[in-house]
């Protein structure tokens, strides 16, 4: 049913500007003239191959301050505002030693005005020049010269969809069309889209960029898209360097800023398997969920249970195939997780919880199947002392603490400048940082040794403590992988079978390299609060895992009784509820009659998905009885199986049920008795044969 939260908070997604800091950006979708765009597909080599990327995000300006020649002096969020393209640079060893392998960094082309948006770099005047408050051509080459020689790769950030007014014209001569933001693209005479055509190629060929990270990529119409796309791909094939001994192209990987809910991403980024526009974007809805399971987010709203973090991937299913979405947890318009866990109150920096909560989002962002950024700072910890709670929207860019660029703080490198260089003194990270920033470091070890972790297929195992541990299988050819992730404050053990898991003989522990033995067909995994832990399974059984035992038996889980003409014993409308819609009475999600005291709704999942739900009619409140749920201390459903359920006072426990593939679905609930205030009866969830 794809139930999961809607965890885009629309105060956030559509009140603040995507990039720029401190007020709404004013662009739109542009309304676009009748064009016959090209259509190209995705190039499957180069997105397959981005599965592997490990991406480091700074926020140039606010970044490190490399160069003291070179200074915006000035901006949104509470940096030095010194930031340089020299200071990466100087980053380059510390973010390899993170098990980075790329390098994305906001808009470093000439932007300069007297504007504080101008330090963001997100509304330009020249593409083809560095900002001089940034460095120098020279500083660009050298920059992405040095990653190459590193094994890194690096992602210029491009706005192709608005820009500062009165561009500088292309080399050849060309100018976007249309208003400042956004611009028009392509009808009659309109030079927009071969202006950003050859701002795309012109630094691949120049410098050999391996690709862009596309800023409010909505602005864009999608056939325009396919156009860019198709443009870089074939710059960076006529491109060549060298890294690690061997002559290369660039990637030529292109990855949209969409931050909407998945709909809108599937249609305005990925567009349709016949007219493909972009082939990766950010996982928007994902990061919402994630930040919900381990802090909250910026709204406040929270959800710690382990289905919430199996719906990330659920939202998947709204995207074409040809879609690669990119996992991320923090960005610069977006509120640290440091942040996030004080804003909820749940966790302060002395607290040992607030560390783990740190562990445990990045762990899951290291099983994640797909590309992965992290923000600068996140690898510590970081957080903005003394903030909190939201600031007032019409005093809040005066002090750097708006929500869409508080996180813009100074960036802090071991053995670097701490802050701008003028106070010459060198960041060193305490314990707690030291001991986070060495866990991400193993994360990445381990996800760049195991092809099942960034790109394997996923398959939901689903325990006894479903609702509090997220299970995955994950296997990519014979590299097969566990990812269980206990997102309760309360330690588990959990017991599994071989068959479950798919398993002849040991697992092994990827972090600590101890092994778990089999014991009469069966493993027993313990896990400490807030604890991931990847297992590798040694000698994987040809099967896979095993996720029978998911159709049940009897009248409860037929998916062909006919309704009743009857009216039920409960005198009105029974609804699935969950947390899918805020727990709206919505008619997809309606049981029907069917005689003998039992309702069902028969339901076409599209996906593997995990949610919370009760059984209610539509004027159920906290504070009613009408409604019910399972009456098993877990309040977890095992699909296939018959569980008692009876009807609740007060606000009681959602029922948590994890769906591990797609298919038909029948949701029963049947009653004890005709009695209209009947408080017992019988559940069952289970997949129609």
């Amino acid at each position: 049913m794809n139930w999961s939260k809607s965890a885009i908070s629309m105060a956030v997604v559509f009140g603040l500007s995507a990039c720029g800091g401190g007020g709404s950006d004013g662009g739109g979708t542009p309304t676009v003239p009748d064009y016959e765009y090209q259509a190209y597909a995705c190039d499957a080599a180069i997105y397959e191959k981005a599965k592997e990327l490990r991406i480091y995000q700074v926020m140039t300006e606010a970044f490190i301050d490399g160069d003291s020649s070179h200074d915006y002096n000035d901006g949104y969020g509470t940096s030095h505002h010194k930031g340089d393209l020299q200071g990466i640079i100087d980053s380059l060893d510390y973010i390899q030693g993170l098990g980075m392998n790329a390098v994305w960094m906001t808009p470093i082309f000439d932007s300069q005005g007297d504007s504080k948006l101008d330090a963001t770099g997100y509304f330009t005047r020249n593409y083809f020049a560095i900002d001089p408050n940034f460095g120098t051509m020279e500083q660009a080459r050298t920059l992405v010269d040095e990653a190459h020689a590193r094994g890194m790769y690096v992602i210029f950030d491009g706005v192709f969809g608005h820009h500062k007014g009165n561009v500088t014209p292309s080399p050849n001569g060309l100018t976007p069309s249309g208003s400042d933001n956004p611009v028009s693209y392509p009808g009659t005479d309109n030079d927009t889209l071969e202006f950003y055509k050859e701002v795309a190629s012109y630094w691949i060929t120049e410098l050999g960029i391996d690709g862009w990270r596309l800023d409010q990529a909505y602005q864009v119409p999608v056939g325009a898209w396919g156009e860019i796309r198709k443009t870089v791909e074939d710059a960076s094939k006529a491109k060549t360097y060298t890294m690690n001994g061997e002559t290369v192209n660039p990637m030529g990987y292109l990855v949209a800023e969409i931050w909407r809910g998945e709909s809108e991403i599937a249609e305005q980024a990925y567009g349709t398997a016949e007219q493909p526009g972009l082939c990766s974007a950010f996982d928007f809805p994902g990061r919402y969920r994630i930040v919900q399971s381990y802090a909250v987010e910026e709204s406040g709203s929270n959800n710690h249970s382990a289905g919430n973090l199996a719906s990330v991937f659920s939202t998947h299913s709204a995207y074409p195939d040809h879609a690669v979405p990119n996992g991320f947890i923090s960005n610069h318009d977006l509120v640290r997780l440091g942040d996030l866990q004080q804003r909820g109150n749940i966790a302060e920096p002395n607290e040992s919880e607030y560390w783990l909560r740190h562990k445990a989002a990045n762990a899951f962002l290291a099983a994640y199947s797909g590309p992965i950024t992290f923000y600068y700072g996140e690898e510590i910890g970081d957080e903005v002392p003394g903030f909190a709670d939201q600031e007032d929207n019409s005093t809040c860019a005066a002090d750097g603490l708006c929500d869409d660029h508080v996180a813009r703080n100074s960036g802090k490198v071991e053995g670097l400048p701490n802050g701008d260089r003028t106070n010459n003194e060198l960041f060193s990270a305490n314990v707690n940082q030291a001991d986070l920033r060495d866990y991400i470091a193993k994360l990445m070890q381990i996800r760049s040794e195991h092809a099942a972790l960034y790109k394997g297929e996923r398959t939901a195992i689903v325990t006894e403590e479903a609702t509090s541990v997220y299970f995955d299988h994950k296997q990519s050819g014979d590299n097969v992988a566990l990812y269980l992730a206990n997102t309760s404050t309360t330690p588990k053990t959990i017991t599994v079978s071989d068959t479950q898991i798919g398993s002849n003989g040991d697992l092994r522990d990827l972090i600590t390299e101890d092994v778990i033995a089999q014991a009469s067909g069966e493993y027993e995994i313990t896990l400490g609060s807030l604890e991931s832990r990847f297992f590798q399974v040694i000698d994987p059984s040809p099967e896979g895992p095993d996720t029978g035992g998911i159709i049940g038996e009897g009248e409860l889980a037929d998916c062909t009784l006919p309704d009743s003409n009857e009216t039920g014993p409960i005198g009105e409308d029974v609804f699935a509820r969950g947390s899918h819609n805020g727990w709206a009475a919505v008619d997809t999600h309606k049981l029907s009659y069917k005689g003998n005291n039992l309702y069902q709704l028969v339901f076409d999942e599209p996906s593997e998905t995990a949610f919370g739900f009760k059984y209610a009619v539509a004027e159920w409140s906290d504070d009613s009885t009408k409604r019910f749920e399972v009456s098993t201390p877990t309040q977890t459903v095992v699909l296939g199986t018959t569980l008692p359920v009876s009807r609740i006072e007060g606000s009681g426990k959602e029922m948590n049920v994890t769906i591990p593939e797609a298919g038909k679905y029948v949701y029963s609930l049947k009653l004890d008795n005709a009695e209209p205030e009947s408080a017992s009866g019988t559940m069952m969830v289970s997949k129609c044969e």
